[in-house]
């Protein structure tokens, strides 16, 4: 994929549709974007893809729903579509100095965390975070779920809505967490090494409610696996504010 006409069309399409988008930082000639739209008085809801450029599905499945004018004027969005954009650039899913920057909301040791870190700070709190991945280990979807107000009820639509595109991820154990419900881990807000959080958790220690991070099985068709983020990002938005009534600004 050429990601610099892909940073470039996220950029005019994402100023089309109402954004304002800023450059956080620029590593070897590439763009960290971060776009918003919407008044910050309404639910805060935050999406990002693209820390590993090994995964190419997601930045391409949030520039269609950008294309498609899904980001409309009911909630107050932040989006980061590709955070890693050298990475994503050499299909790698470390960055360019080797750093695997969803290890990395701890140390900060990488430039575009630090930037992207100091970036979040200045930003209401999201009360939604939705994180698009793959997983290369995987054959069917499933996703993990930070609730800081206990388990939602959401795992019903999310799985309806991956299901015309992967049946649940079959394995009972995944990265050695034992799943809840099949395709569906339910994370505390700790990390699982003390110094490797992933910005889930970097969200979870600054106050956001609930993350969800989607992953699709990196074997799959390319097609296949946008059109599954693309499902179950529209589910989560949908459903979420009437399934979670414990979240007071929703």
């Amino acid at each position: 994929m050429d990601w610099q006409t892909y940073l470039s069309d996220w950029e005019k399409i994402a100023k089309e549709q109402g954004f304002k988008t800023r450059k956080l930082i620029e590593v070897d000639g590439c763009a960290v974007w971060a776009s918003e739209k919407g008044d910050p008085s309404l639910p805060t809801v935050y999406l990002s893809s693209g820390v590993h450029g090994d995964e190419p599905s997601g930045p391409q499945a949030l520039l269609n729903l950008l294309r498609d004018g899904f980001f409309g004027e009911e909630y107050h969005w932040l989006i980061c579509p590709a955070l890693n954009p050298t990475g994503l650039q050499a299909g790698t899913r470390e960055n360019a100095g080797g750093v695997d920057l969803n290890r990395d909301y701890f140390m900060c040791e990488a430039e575009e965390v630090c930037a992207h870190i100091e970036w979040l700070k200045s930003q209401k709190i999201p009360d939604l975070f939705l994180s698009l991945h793959e997983d290369w280990e995987s054959s069917g979807f499933y996703y993990y779920e930070i609730n800081c107000r206990g388990k939602g009820a959401v795992y019903q639509g999310i799985m309806s809505a991956a299901s015309p595109h992967f049946s649940p991820e079959p394995a009972l154990t995944i990265d050695d967490h034992p799943v809840t419900e099949r395709g569906w881990i339910f994370h505390s807000e700790e990390p699982d090494l003390p110094e490797g959080w992933p910005e889930a958790i970097y969200l979870a220690k600054m106050g956001c409610p609930i993350s969800l991070t989607f992953e699709t099985p990196s074997s799959a068709n390319l097609s296949d696996r946008m059109a599954c983020h693309q499902a179950v990002v529209k589910e989560a938005i949908v459903n979420i504010p009437q399934s979670l009534s414990s979240l007071s600004r929703f």
